[in-house]
């Protein structure tokens, strides 16, 4: 389910039409962006744009663009650009997580095999790079910088804290891999919008200050969620062994031995052990601790927004970190 179907939670009236019509034609623009001479290349690179998503780098560039001239046609091939880049990576996340499903479906590498996901991944990246090179200079300076942090996040989270702290080297890959991204779509918004280059540089940390925020909440909502809120089974990540916030500041306190020595074991395929290690989290210092991060996130983009002209765009950014705070309770 993309954003465009939760608009009415956080997203000012005065600026909510422009926005959803803005979200309606990146769907459109992306199929023509990914669309290829050869079927298979076609039906591999719509397979994750048809299993839903939430758009949310879209919506990014879309918000901050209000505080301009939100009308500007280099706004949405920015936005395509971003997404294209968003899904290439989850093409190759896949790849290197062997993951069998993704938003609900099979995952590309497991429909298709690694080898044609990776490529399919590269031909997105491709496309994306197309296109930053007809916005100009600045957008492929932009968005090879982009590319390269998203490579130095997966670089670090690949060979681990290396003996360092393991909750700060978390942060890292997620501002790396996550939120460089969210960075990236807010300043695209603010430039091409016209934005004199305060503002853009304010949208920039707002985006990655949400980015955070937004990737954490996530993490909370596979353990703290009773359905599939996140998008997928909640515990999914206890159950394959990725040590998100919650987990690692329960490991670092070792408030409860029982919970410390399950979450040692790694992955927790057993039924019992998992269901155990998911109510003690749920019950733990550690979640609320989390919870706690995930809101300072959030107030820190508030407090960044709140420096940008008042109005309907800016309360809708204000309101959006409510609405993503909001979801982990």
């Amino acid at each position: 389910m993309t954003v465009s179907g939760g608009l009415n939670d956080f997203i000012d009236p005065a600026v909510r039409d422009s926005v959803a019509g803005f979200l309606a034609t990146v769907e459109t623009e992306l199929r023509t962006a990914v669309a290829s001479d050869d079927p298979l290349v076609t039906e591999v690179a719509n397979h994750l744009m048809e299993a839903g998503g939430k758009r949310f780098r879209p919506l990014v560039v879309a918000l901050c663009a209000q505080f301009g001239d939100a009308g500007r046609p280099e706004l949405m091939p920015a936005a395509v650009l971003m997404e294209l880049t968003h899904l290439a990576t989850l093409y190759h996340d896949d790849v290197m997580d062997e993951a069998p499903m993704r938003r609900g479906a099979a995952s590309a590498n497991s429909r298709w095999t690694n080898s044609i996901a990776v490529y399919v991944g590269d031909y997105l990246l491709a496309r994306a790079a197309g296109i930053a090179a007809g916005l100009g200079q600045e957008a492929v300076r932009l968005q090879s910088r982009t590319l390269a942090q998203l490579v130095e996040g997966q670089l670090a989270e690949t060979v681990g804290p290396r003996g360092g702290d393991p909750i700060r080297h978390h942060l890292r890959v997620i501002e790396d891999k996550t939120a460089c991204l969210f960075a990236t779509s807010a300043r695209f918004g603010g430039m091409f919008a016209g934005l004199p280059t305060e503002h853009v540089e304010t949208l920039a940390d707002f985006g990655t200050s949400i980015g955070l925020a937004f990737q954490l909440s996530d993490d909370l909502l596979d353990i703290a969620s009773e359905s599939a809120q996140s998008g997928k089974t909640p515990g999914t990540d206890l159950r394959e062994g990725v040590p998100t916030l919650p987990v690692l500041y329960a490991l670092a306190g070792n408030e409860n031995p029982r919970l410390t020595a399950l979450l040692s074991q790694g992955p927790l395929t057993d039924d019992a052990d998992h269901a155990e290690a998911l109510t003690l989290l749920r019950e733990s210092a550690a979640l609320k601790q989390a919870r706690e991060t995930v809101h300072g996130y959030a107030e820190q983009a508030r407090r960044l927004a709140g420096t940008l002209p008042d109005g309907p765009p800016r309360r809708t950014l204000e309101s959006l970190c409510h609405y993503i705070a909001g979801r982990t309770g």
